[in-house]
């Protein structure tokens, strides 16, 4: 549906720098990205927050912070059992101490070189940040917001729709031709934010017998794999505008890791009248299928550049990538 497909720095440049810092998002941009992507979790006293999720001790120093020691503790989010620090227990003036750190450190070994530079920024920051950024590059640069575990902070009494809401609004970005979009992996969320927004919305997709949460919690039995069809897509078209897919719905891959034949998800979700937003593109061997690998070894570059011109030919309109660089060099070839 686009012939200029849409550059998403997916968490910022995540694989220059450590993800979810302002100095991600601001590479990101200089970097050729169209659009920078926050996940958003909230904090004790009802801030947004940009952190991949709301457990902070794989992304922050809070484990090394004896003064928050008695932070730790066990929940269930999403169904799952997890033992660490979590946003919601912080307060944000509290949560700005804290060091951000690479996540993956065995496979980004270069980004770590960063940890303990960058603090976790507010959703406001990241608002200002892309702003800034827009006058200095003559060129607008859009935000790409997730809300992360809805229905979980919702149960707490920390939703994130409604502050999300006011901050767009308060910014002037609630409208159709801001350069926005929203994005969830539940749907009921979405719903809901497509009677209050203006700005497009983003259904992402799960693997495909996985299910949405907020489905999980009120017995609704459709899997991501329903939705997926051309009659879940139109379903989905009636609250959404686009969908964000993994990879290999539109590509899958033989057990051994090489590549499929592509499938028909891209057309079926064009004729529903959504643009299709693929993610994660990476360029490490370990994320790339076993036909574009350089190596065995997991942390080296393999051919990325070929991945993204598959796909570019599959008539996506946008990637969601921790390399933006090579994205945008990619498209620049077609």
């Amino acid at each position: 549906m686009s012939s200029r497909p849409l550059v998403i720095a997916h968490r910022g440049a995540s694989g220059h720098r450590p993800e979810h810092t302002l100095a991600a998002y601001e590479l990101g941009a200089r970097l050729g990205a169209d659009y920078v992507e926050p996940d958003l979790v909230t904090t004790g006293d009802g801030v947004l927050v940009a952190r991949h999720e709301n457990e902070i001790s794989g992304t922050t120093d809070v484990a090394d912070r004896p003064e928050f020691a008695g932070r730790r503790a066990t929940k269930v989010i999403d169904g799952q059992s997890l033992t660490g620090w979590f946003t919601e227990d912080f307060t944000l003036r509290e949560l700005t101490t804290l060091r951000a750190k690479e996540r993956i450190p065995d496979i980004r070994r270069r980004n770590t070189v960063y940890d303990g530079r960058y603090r976790v920024p507010s959703f406001q920051e990241v608002i200002d940040l892309a702003r800034r950024l827009s006058r200095e590059l003559d060129r607008e640069i859009g935000i790409y917001p997730e809300t992360k575990h809805p229905t979980y902070f919702r149960s707490i009494g920390l939703p994130l729709e409604e502050p999300l809401v006011r901050a767009l609004r308060r910014n002037g970005l609630d409208r159709r031709g801001s350069k926005v979009f929203v994005q969830s992996f539940e749907t009921a969320n979405l719903e809901a934010l497509d009677r209050e927004l203006d700005t497009p919305l983003v259904q992402l997709f799960g693997s495909r017998r996985s299910r949405p949460f907020d489905s999980v919690a009120k017995g609704d039995p459709r899997t991501y794999g329903d939705l997926a069809t051309p009659a879940g897509l139109r379903e989905v078209a009636r609250y959404a505008d686009a969908v964000g897919p993994p990879k290999d719905y539109i590509v899958p891959r033989e057990p051994s890791g090489s590549s499929q034949a592509p499938t028909s998800f891209v057309a079926d979700a064009h004729r529903a009248g959504l643009l299709v937003h693929p993610y994660t593109f990476r360029n490490e061997n370990v994320f790339l299928p076993r036909e574009l690998r350089s190596s065995e070894e997991s942390a080296e570059y393999g051919d990325a550049l070929s991945e993204y011109d598959s796909f570019y030919a599959s008539g996506v309109d946008g990637v969601f990538s921790d390399n933006p660089d090579t994205a945008v060099e990619a498209r620049g070839r077609r």
